[in-house]
């Protein structure tokens, strides 16, 4: 079935599909309580928008997908949209008296000029997956929930001089607990991770004993994520908390692993080697292997 793509560029449309017209207090940000959304019934759709999302929801019925990945609200879990991303939403009747939650929309028009607009960037959780959602404790809801109460009543006074101050740095404070919030569900789901661990070693060991890397070129991070069925974002924060690198580093190690035993167990060049692990350019390959272990690949063949 072909869905219908929805791009909202303005605040205010979301909110009016909300049925919260009158909850809207600045053009270029608002907080929205869901257990006053109007009842409706959506039809399946492709949504995307302007702004940037932040959405905190406890609703049984209410499924979002992204891609092909399902999410549930069933246990209230927090989704984080970068502006432009798509978000899928199936067919669901919502009524008001079942939905718990909130959402905070903001527009980058309101980040521009502050320092915000510089770090919005390094939050890399609004590149996750709906799929990879954070799964809050009652103590992190109650905190959340403190700064966005603190947005809303800011914006329901009468703007000045300083409004856009407070607010923004509030906003800041919530993206810094998220990111605080998302370390602890890396730690708390280790037995994933290690399986998340074990699952990269095998396509990553895979990939380089077959005829991939001549055929291909190296792997990219996109490669591993989209085999790991994770977001590219996701997967290389989530290693970088696991085990100190990321997904790049890990491609790195074991092109390196590689090239050492090759240039102890053969006589060929470094150009061969570096031709035959996927290198269009020797010259990088030679910049690579010293930048990883201080010795260029002539220098680590002489000494062995």
């Amino acid at each position: 079935m072909k869905r219908t793509l929805l791009h909202l560029h303005t605040i205010s449309e979301i909110f009016e599909l909300f049925g919260l017209s009158n909850e809207l207090y600045h053009p270029l940000v608002g907080v929205a309580d869901f257990s006053k959304v109007c009842s409706q019934t959506y039809e399946s759709v492709l949504l995307s928008a302007d702004y940037y999302s932040i959405m905190f929801k406890n609703y049984p019925n209410d499924k979002f997908k992204y891609g092909r990945k399902l999410i549930d609200f069933q246990d209230g879990s927090l989704i984080c949209m970068a502006p432009n991303q798509v978000i899928e939403i199936d067919q669901v009747e919502q009524s008001s008296q079942n939905i718990q939650g909130w959402g905070l929309f903001f527009h980058p028009d309101l980040i521009r000029s502050t320092s915000l607009n510089d770090k919005i960037k390094d939050y890399s959780f609004f590149s996750y997956e709906t799929s990879e959602a954070l799964h809050l404790s009652d103590k992190e809801k109650q905190v959340l929930n403190e700064c966005i109460n603190k947005i809303d009543s800011e914006l329901r006074e009468n703007i000045d001089a300083h409004s856009q101050t407070i607010i923004v740095s509030t906003i800041e404070l919530l993206l810094n607990y998220c990111t605080r919030f998302y370390g602890r569900q890396f730690i708390t789901r280790k037995t994933a991770n290690n399986s998340v661990l074990v699952q990269l070693e095998k396509i990553l060991s895979v990939y380089f004993d077959t005829d991939n890397l001549q055929e291909q070129g190296l792997p990219t991070v996109k490669y591993l994520s989209d085999k790991m069925h994770l977001s590219s974002s996701y997967l290389s924060d989530l290693l970088k908390k696991e085990s100190g690198k990321n997904a790049q580093d890990h491609i790195h190690f074991y092109l390196i692993e590689r090239a050492k035993s090759t240039l102890i167990s053969t006589n060929k060049s470094v150009s061969e080697i570096a031709y035959g692990l996927g290198f269009d350019y020797p010259q990088y390959f030679n910049k690579l292997f010293k930048q990883k272990t201080g010795k260029t690949p002539l220098e680590f063949r002489n000494m062995n």
